[in-house]
């Protein structure tokens, strides 16, 4: 069976169960600050478990891009990837633990034809000074009894099978989990409570079904590989890479591959943040010496570019080759520099070495790193960094770029136009911004014409060319609605909060920052308007 097989299997079985198909989301989450990448299919829908109405209904299935950086040093083993897809079906308070692991069982015995060795379920954990006590998942256990008596069921305690929350506080629960061949494919994870910040789980009004089950290793035991490397999703790309050594096959393979979604969805090579992580995947894959790059690129793109449409070969070797020309004429001298006598913080700021990468070479050589010291100084570095921010904005969000700043500003044009052509329905959905372009999400059901793309570009131009100022009101929430003013994502604001208005047509509760006139903006340009979703469409537009 192709992996190809197996992802239509998937989305098939649950669409005829009810399930609307959602496209992926970004691996950059939006409007979600608590982690640094999408980690699991459930994050673009977190909202819907904390009582938002979905606009896809409350049943969706979908096949999430995911990306976990925790597992970068333990590639090139059997099992461990930062870039992987996540298989999941989610319900919003429309069924429950019974349907959940019936669908589950039904799909991974009788679709695909795989014996279960065993399942687990949560249970139970006492409380402790710092802990709240929570109750075995005895349901889980009579429903799987009720399906198969002779299947072996364990119990295992929190560190297992309680998941959640993405980032510190969201919902969360107890889960069910399924093994195939010795290897958990499937966690089923049932959304009761809400864990706050501090800690304290409290019941969630709405309960949810939150599953996920990772595709590459869906596919090992679909294929009856041994590991994910043999599977179709990574042999092809290995054939490529003409290097001995199967380990570094194995990471390069991985690494190019994350990197190709990475650049796609607006990520370019950085020291800090979300580029920092590409720059590491990259200048890792660099130091092998590939003599055929964009050979594996093709072939990656070629794989996947069906499936997700915004791969973009062009830039990706573009950004690649400029991280590739950018690293090599600092490698040997970063190289001389190392043998000289490690300085950590010199190999990172001068020589653009991650500190992971320093690490990987140290350890090839015998050779102990200070970490400690790199610290120190990395520390000592950001808040001077940090210092300087805060005098060049003024109170503004510190590490925001001027050009950040103008898309900031624009997507509020951007929205205000959008309801003036298309109507008051329009309502931000989410939005994304790089220094090149900016990304804009909102509700609307139908294709918009060439005409009303047209209409909704000039009225943005128009108030860039009336010059409008910028201001900025705080005050609390009750006020700013009586006001008008467009408020997204209210549960993130306070109780006071900063309106911001341009002039007489655009006014939105925002935390800032904005240019101080329309003018700075420049010509603003509709590049792409496309469905994401049911009732949701994305415009992508750039300032010239």
């Amino acid at each position: 069976m192709t992996s190809g097989e197996v992802r239509r299997k998937f989305l098939e079985f649950f669409e005829k169960r009810g399930h609307k198909i959602v496209p992926s989301s970004s691996l950059v989450p939006e409007n979600d600050s608590s982690v640094l990448f999408t980690t699991a299919g459930m994050q673009q829908f977190k909202p819907y478990y904390l009582g938002e109405k979905s606009p896809y209904g409350n049943k969706v299935v979908s096949i999430q891009k995911c990306l976990r950086t925790s597992d970068i040093d333990e590639v090139g083993d059997d099992s461990h990837l930062t870039f992987f897809e996540m298989l999941g079906n989610f319900s919003f308070n429309s069924y429950g633990k019974q349907e959940a692991i019936t669908y589950a069982h039904e799909f991974i015995t009788k679709e695909l034809g795989l014996a279960i060795d065993y399942v687990s379920i949560f249970k139970g954990d006492p409380s402790t000074n710092s802990e709240q006590a929570i109750p075995c998942d005895e349901e889980s256990y009579d429903i799987w009894k009720k399906i198969d008596p002779s299947l072996e069921i364990k119990e295992f305690g929190k560190e297992d099978n309680f998941w959640g929350p993405t980032g510190n506080e969201g919902p969360c629960g107890p889960t069910t989990e399924i093994y195939v061949n010795g290897v958990e494919i499937w966690n089923l994870v049932f959304n009761e409570y809400f864990r706050e910040p501090s800690g304290r789980l409290t019941p969630l009004k709405i309960k949810g079904v939150d599953t996920g089950m990772g595709f590459e290793r869906l596919t090992v035991a679909a294929q009856n590989k041994r590991h994910i490397f043999e599977t179709d999703l990574f042999a092809n790309i290995i054939s490529k890479i003409k290097i001995g050594d199967e380990k570094v096959k194995r990471i390069v393979a991985d690494h190019l591959r994350t990197s190709c979604f990475l650049i796609s969805d607006g990520i370019t090579p950085a020291n800090t943040d979300h580029g920092y992580i590409l720059r590491r995947l990259l200048r890792r894959v660099i130091r092998h010496k590939i003599n055929n790059p964009d050979e594996i690129l093709e072939t990656i793109v070629s794989q996947y570019v069906k499936i997700y449409k915004n791969l973009d070969l062009v830039k990706i070797k573009q950004i690649i080759n400029e991280e590739k020309t950018k690293f090599e004429k600092t490698l040997g001298l970063g190289l001389k520099q190392f043998e000289k006598g490690i300085d950590t913080f010199t190999l990172f700021t001068t020589y653009g070495f991650p500190i992971e990468l320093t690490r990987e070479i140290a350890k090839e050589k015998g050779i102990e790193v200070d970490i400690k010291d790199f610290e120190e100084k990395m520390k000592e570095h950001r808040e001077i960094s940090r210092a300087g921010m805060e005098e060049k904005f003024k109170g503004g969000l510190a590490g925001h770029s001027e050009m950040e700043i103008k898309y900031h500003t624009a997507t509020h044009l951007l929205h205000q136009a959008l309801r003036e052509i298309l109507g008051d329905h329009v309502v931000q959905k989410g939005s994304n911004i790089t220094p090149k372009r900016l990304r804009f999400d909102f509700s609307h059901s139908d294709k918009m014409t060439d005409e009303e793309k047209q209409k909704v570009e000039n009225l943005v131009n128009q108030k860039i060319k009336e010059k409008l100022s910028v201001s900025v009101e705080e005050m609390r929430m009750e006020e700013a609605k009586k006001r008008g003013a467009l408020g997204v994502f209210e549960e993130k604001y306070g109780d006071r909060v900063k309106v911001y208005s341009i002039g007489d047509f655009s006014k939105e509760i925002c935390g800032g920052p904005h240019v101080k006139n329309t003018s700075e903006l420049g010509k603003f340009k509709i590049q792409k308007e496309e469905a994401i979703a049911a009732g949701v469409r994305r415009a992508r537009a750039v300032l010239e």
